[in-house]
């Protein structure tokens, strides 16, 4: 009898977010305070630091590693900046986003309710990643979104007239 392996191992999804940061010690505990997470794995690699590590948020895997240059493998901090976010659905968005700025989150775009039906806030965690967290508060068409979406461009399109005007005064 030949024994199956799975493609896709229990507990994991179909995509995982992988997250390179300068110490996974150190971010595990942080994303222990600020989210929540629990550490399911790691594994040690050269020069005391960890090969691969991996935590959960709800039943969500996040691996982490840290630097390896040979590998490409380099934090946003050593490179400047992110080019991706996390987007974290939790039941009470609020709550959460101040637990994480009690960590040491900065509030990159504060709580608001969202034209899309959610109530959300953009967060930089202390190692160059970010992360957006939302509670999903109204059910609504995609037409509906897409008609409030518009909206909300044109809001915008117009403060940043007035912000404009105002600044060459």
């Amino acid at each position: 009898m030949t024994n199956q392996v799975k493609a896709i191992p229990d507990g994991y999804h179909v995509i995982t977010p992988y997250l390179t940061v300068n110490n996974v010690a150190e971010a595990i505990e942080f994303y222990k305070k600020a989210f929540g997470a629990t550490e399911r794995v790691r594994v040690p690699g050269f020069d005391g630091k960890v090969g691969h590590a991996e935590i959960l948020i709800g039943d969500h895997a996040i691996m982490l590693t840290d630097e390896f240059p040979y590998l490409e493998a380099l934090s946003p901090k050593t490179l400047g900046g992110t080019t991706s976010g996390i987007h974290l659905y939790v039941e009470n968005v609020d709550a959460v986003v101040e637990q994480a700025i009690a960590a040491g989150c900065r509030v990159v775009f504060p709580i608001e309710d969202q034209f899309c039906g959610n109530r959300s806030c953009g967060l930089a965690d202390p190692y160059g990643h970010n992360w957006y967290l939302a509670t999903h508060i109204e059910d609504m068409t995609y037409e509906e979104m897409c008609r409030r979406g518009a909206e909300a461009v044109k809001a915008a399109e117009s403060l940043k007239k007035s912000a404009a005007a105002t600044a060459t005064r």
